[in-house]
């Protein structure tokens, strides 16, 4: 083996890979944030009696449940000026895809975590006289996302490196600023191996964090 490591390249660049380690925390929180919206309206569209709206809801989850993200990146990006659309920037236009893709996803888990809702809890709402809308926000919706929390803190996670893909439309996050290193110093290993482990420790450490939340909070009393 005749390779030599030489991380010093590596460390004079690392605060460049700190930012783009945060910008990606960043977009995939943003991102969870918007999606949990987006989840949670189309959840109740699945549950909804007008037929219509259930299919609509349907159709957008099995359509974005079932095309690589990466595609969706792109259409986002590249596709939506060719019909007129400008407005959106790079992260814009990631953080819109990411939303919806994490929306179809969440979808499901809200979908069930609604679908679980304990009886005793929505009769004793109704007992004391708690209106229909009252009763989701005061009632259903703290007992689900209750339930809901681990899937929610996976999700995080796992939109977190997905925000790596944001790479292939140029947003500086992790992945491209490595790359970026690795054109510049040809340290392919030091670069790659560096990124892996902020990767590994970071989702780690968030990992560890909601545990903790999951344990103080996703106990229903």
């Amino acid at each position: 083996m005749t390779y030599q490591f030489n991380f010093d390249v590596i460390f004079r660049s690392f605060d460049k890979m700190l930012a783009g380690l945060w910008l990606g925390l960043w977009l995939a929180a943003l991102s969870l944030a918007i999606g949990t919206v987006i989840g949670l309206l189309a959840a109740y569209g699945r549950q909804s009696r007008l037929a219509p709206l259930r299919a609509v809801v349907w159709t957008y989850v099995e359509i974005i449940r079932n095309c690589p993200i990466l595609l969706l990146i792109f259409f986002v990006y590249f596709g939506l000026p060719e019909l007129g659309i400008f407005f959106l920037g790079k992260i814009e236009s990631f953080v819109i895809t990411l939303s919806i893709y994490a929306g179809a996803y969440l979808c499901e888990v809200f979908r069930a975590g609604l679908a679980s809702m304990p009886a005793r809890y929505v009769e004793a709402a109704k007992a004391i006289g708690l209106r229909p809308v009252q009763r989701q926000v005061y009632v259903v919706l703290p007992v689900m996302f209750r339930i809901t929390l681990p899937a929610l803190s996976n999700n995080l996670i796992s939109l977190f490196k997905d925000t790596s893909l944001a790479a292939a439309i140029a947003i500086p996050e992790l992945t491209f600023v490595t790359r970026q290193i690795n054109a510049n110093t040809f340290r392919v290993m030091e670069s790659w191996l560096t990124a892996s482990a902020l990767y590994l420790v970071t989702c780690y450490a968030i990992a560890w964090l909601l545990r903790r939340v999951e344990r103080r909070y996703a106990v229903i009393r």
